[in-house]
């Protein structure tokens, strides 16, 4: 497997995977898990940021310790169900800028159909984390990156909570430069393309329209 594709193992992430998938979670309760979900997953893919020694004044001495340089982060989610993970990013960096990627996904091709892209400036300069809960056939996220690309970001993490193996594939294959963070690799996708056993739609899910 790729060294860039880091599928987590955390009991944690699993267990709230699992209840993410139970058709009984409601609305409410699900937008939480997403959210503390991105939080861990969050966790893990910002442990490579930089650190740069700082002078501060502790109530007891002056000291040197590390704080986190430059903090130039970006929170990139994927509209609309990408939104529900983003106050668990922001939770970890509260400094992080967000942009926004809009598309969605032609019923009949199952391709995604841009619409919007925003980003913060400036972008090459920026560790950029791109978040969709859900990678299915891939699309989206490769499509995404692209976007990002041309306008000039080059660090990119991607983080989503479940894949489907054949999305995963497409992902990695296109943008070999991306690390990909997953809370679990499902089975496959059915001839809906959508990911099995999944957890149903998850922008339905996180905003409870249908």
């Amino acid at each position: 497997m790729n060294n860039n594709i880091i599928i987590m193992e955390h009991p944690l992430i699993k267990h709230k995977i699992s209840l993410l998938r139970d058709k009984r979670t409601g609305t409410n309760e699900f937008r939480q898990i997403v959210e503390e979900i991105a939080m861990l997953e969050g966790y893990e893919a910002l442990s490579d940021l930089p650190l740069e020694d700082v002078e501060i004044d502790t109530p007891i001495e002056t000291c040197i310790t590390p704080m986190i340089s430059g903090r130039k982060i970006a929170i990139v989610p994927i509209l609309r169900a990408g939104l529900g993970m983003v106050p668990g990013i922001l939770s970890l960096c509260p400094t992080a800028k967000v942009g926004h990627i809009g598309m969605y996904r032609d019923e009949t091709t199952h391709e995604p159909v841009p619409y919007y892209c925003k980003l913060p400036r400036p972008i090459e300069e920026r560790t950029i984390i791109l978040l969709d809960p859900m990678l299915a056939t891939g699309g989206s996220a490769v499509d995404a990156v692209n976007q990002i690309k041309k306008l000039g970001g080059k660090n990119i993490k991607f983080m989503c909570i479940i894949a489907a193996p054949e999305g995963l594939e497409k992902l990695s294959t296109a943008h070999p430069d991306v690390q990909i963070y997953v809370g679990n690799l499902d089975r496959e996708l059915n001839s809906d393309a959508y990911i099995c056993p999944g957890l149903g739609d998850a922008g339905d899910r996180i905003f409870g329209t249908k």
